[in-house]
């Protein structure tokens, strides 16, 4: 007898690569990590739960949610912590979505999206985008009576792009009531532009909009696996109901808290990344390389252009012991994401993209 199985999506989610063969000590700029690491609060107050590992940790992380609240000033009662934002994702889509059910995602949007909607046999549709980036009337255009979510990025991995509040409003506007907005939050600290409001800010007193946020990238917890989310009370109760009962461990909660406190460290990571991506930038537009205008801590560099292609410069890049990340996976087989790094790393880079072009 064949046991038989269901089959979902048929892509699997392939992280940045961490090592090469051959090679020790490679500088990874492959998977939109923290350039700068987490704050030493951060570390310490991890390492102090080493002395509690018997323990098991509070199922509902009731004061990481109550620093979350305090930070950003939110109804406490909203707030849901996860194992990762990926975790509140996976949540929304158990909750939601049934076979045949309709999402709706963005053409490069991130992969998470469609793989956990078709785990629970929702139908994945997909909006075409406008010079890569999300466009309002595609994706209303998709819209039918089986719809029950969008899920949206912003700014969006891995294209690096952005849409302004008022498009996002408008967007909302233009869904039917029925239909849940969710709203990526996990690169908008690094945002930098008057026309751009995080979904937090716009959204968090709407009922049909969920709001998810990330520690992996700005606050460099990403070994941790920590996010959190926020909705309508009505929704954030019945996420808790089928969420596994110690979802996220001690030491991430306790990193968490004093990651969120320690806002000198959170200020030095915006300014280190505001100075990196416009030299980046700068240097792109020097040597021809079109890309996204600053806005998140990766670039997508686009080499339909040249005479040379991405899996051409991906060696290069390798022989100088660099890792980017290929984007063969979000149908960009031309394309190549790199992060910012710390100083050293960025210095690297830079000079080994002038000596490619």
């Amino acid at each position: 007898m064949t046991l038989k199985f269901k089959k979902f999506f048929n892509i699997k989610y392939l992280g940045g690569l961490s090592k090469i063969k051959n090679i020790k000590n490679p500088i990874k700029l492959s998977a939109n990590e923290s350039a700068l690491g987490p704050s030493l609060k951060a570390i310490n107050a991890y390492n102090q739960t080493g002395k509690k590992l018997f323990r098991y940790p509070d199922g509902d992380s009731n004061n990481l949610i109550s620093v979350i609240s305090k930070v950003f000033n939110l109804n406490s009662k909203k707030v849901i912590i996860g194992n990762g934002s990926d975790e509140i994702i996976s949540l929304v889509c158990q909750l939601f979505l049934k076979p045949n059910d309709e999402v709706i995602v963005t053409e490069y949007s991130f992969l998470m999206y469609r793989i956990y909607a078709s785990i629970h046999g929702a139908k994945v549709v997909m909006a075409n985008e406008n010079d890569f980036t999300a466009d309002v009337n595609n994706i209303v255009k998709k819209v039918t009576n089986k719809t029950k979510v969008v899920f949206l990025a912003n700014p969006n991995n891995p294209t690096g792009t952005y849409l302004t509040k008022d498009e996002m409003l408008l967007l909302r506007k233009k869904l039917p009531s029925r239909i849940l907005l969710v709203v990526d939050d996990a690169y908008q600290e690094f945002v930098n532009k008057k026309d751009f409001a995080s979904g937090l800010n716009l959204f968090k007193n709407f009922e049909n909009v969920i709001i998810t946020r990330s520690f992996s990238k700005i606050y460099g917890l990403a070994s941790l696996r920590l996010g959190w989310g926020y909705g309508s009370q009505r929704i954030i109760e019945a996420l808790k109901l089928i969420k596994p009962p110690f979802n996220v461990n001690t030491a991430a909660q306790s990193a968490g808290i004093e990651a969120l406190r320690d806002k000198s460290w959170l200020k030095k990571n915006i300014e280190h990344n505001l100075k990196w991506s416009q030299i980046f930038f700068e240097n792109f537009i020097q040597l021809g390389i079109v890309t996204n205008i600053p806005v998140a801590n990766f670039f997508l560099m686009h080499f339909e252009n040249k005479l040379i292609s991405a899996d051409q410069v991906y060696n290069k890049f390798i022989k100088n012991k660099i890792i980017l990340r290929k984007m063969k996976n979000y149908n960009l087989p031309n394309c190549l994401r790199v992060t910012i790094g710390n100083s050293d790393e960025n210095r690297k880079f830079i000079n080994t993209l002038k000596n490619i072009f």
